[in-house]
């Protein structure tokens, strides 16, 4: 079995999530990742010890990776990490766009020097515009983001993980597959840059687009479906809460003749449609309540799943660690760390004769020598070929 990624060489500046997210994600695929940290490590590492001893967010955004310390305003390793991107396929950093361009290694510079070179950056709000040097975490970006504005019920709330991160680090990791693709055909490089702000505001763009061209900005609508009817959470008699999702009238139908008894229900004028049922929204769910309220918990599951209309359990924490399916599935697996073993979920790769991905969190400055000598002595072969550029 060969990995995807076997033999590409990733060098990363990162700290936080948003970079060593998407560096993880190429690790996963079989890249060698070569985490450059400050002197001390990355703040990450320090924001709670849950994990064994470990931060949580550490632990998973980090797996799979080897740790060099270099302190890049020292001269001696500001030379070896010059070298260790000389000799890399992909660069990726989150500094500031001022730090990046400071030090030299903006991605359009980096490019620039080395032709073959995917150098790649993340930053809060782009490489230029009148916010370009604002600082930028998570909360922050989903704020800019409008995120805020349609989440919770009366009051606003953040969402409740780091999905600006995340949906950057994504962005950038898919870009760099695509570059690689197109470097296999071209022999070209890249340079991306990746802002945080964007990157979200694309995942925002149904909620944008619908107030922007529709009626403006609608009420939060917290546990429900703001467009769609039934879609949203209800009481079961026994005091769990189920999630009940109906996408088109057929299937409102179903849920009328199956779930609530009344066939009728399902062509009633005030909800034969879903715009019908969005305009009745509060009276259709007072009758879905009140139906629950006299069916079993099972019974009212049952006659869900024979009316095939999709529902779901909502879960905390302790039940997504527990669930069924993924335990069924083998989605968990066993991860050394710096303060012993652990169980973590195996990535979401579902890629036939792939190896497994990288068990290790690394500790600070755990590198291989020898890897790092090569990827060294690679980019002095690359530094001569180019006439020492």
């Amino acid at each position: 079995m060969t990995a995807p990624l076997d033999g590409i060489i990733v060098v990363s500046l990162e700290q936080a999530i948003s970079a060593p997210f998407a560096t993880r994600q190429l690790a996963d695929l079989g890249a060698t990742v070569i985490k450059v940290e400050r002197p001390g490590g990355d703040f990450a590492r320090h924001y709670d010890s849950v994990v064994n001893g470990e931060s949580a967010f550490f632990v998973w955004a980090n797996r799979g990776k080897q740790s060099i310390e270099l302190d890049v305003k020292d001269p001696a390793d500001a030379a070896t990490f010059r070298g260790l991107v000389a000799g890399c396929d992909v660069f990726m950093h989150n500094l500031s766009p001022r730090a990046a361009a400071a030090l030299g290694i903006d991605a359009p510079t980096l490019h620039a020097q080395y032709p073959r070179l995917i150098a790649v950056e993340i930053s809060g709000f782009g490489p230029d515009g009148p916010r370009t040097d604002d600082k930028a975490y998570d909360l922050g970006i989903q704020a800019e983001a409008g995120v805020f504005s349609v989440t919770g019920t009366g009051e606003m709330s953040k969402v409740g993980f780091s999905v600006a991160d995340i949906c950057a680090g994504m962005y950038a990791m898919s870009s760099v597959l695509a570059a690689l693709v197109r470097r296999d055909r071209t022999g070209e490089g890249a340079a991306v840059q990746v802002s945080m702000l964007e990157a979200l505001a694309e995942w925002m763009s149904a909620p944008l687009y619908a107030a922007t061209y529709g009626g403006g900005q609608g009420p939060r609508t917290g546990r429900r479906h703001h467009a769609i009817a039934p879609y949203g959470t209800f009481r079961l008699s026994d005091g769990s809460t189920l999630l009940i999702a109906v996408q088109s009238d057929a299937e409102w139908r179903s849920m009328a003749d199956h779930l609530m008894g009344d066939a009728a229900l399902g062509t009633d004028p005030r909800f034969a449609t879903n715009a019908q049922r969005i305009a009745n929204v509060d009276e259709l769910e007072s009758l879905v309540n009140a139906r629950l309220a006299d069916l079993s918990a099972d019974d009212a599951r049952e006659r869900l799943a024979v009316g095939r209309i999709a529902h779901a359990r909502v879960n905390d924490l302790k039940g997504l660690w527990e669930h069924e399916q993924l335990r069924a599935r083998g989605r968990f697996v066993p991860v050394s760390t710096p303060s012993g073993d652990v169980e973590l979920l195996a990535p979401p790769w579902g890629i036939s004769e792939t190896p497994p991905a990288g068990n290790r969190v690394p500790a600070l400055d755990e590198h291989d020598d020898a890897m790092v000598a090569r990827v060294l002595a690679r980019g002095r072969d690359r530094q001569s070929a180019s006439g020492g550029q």
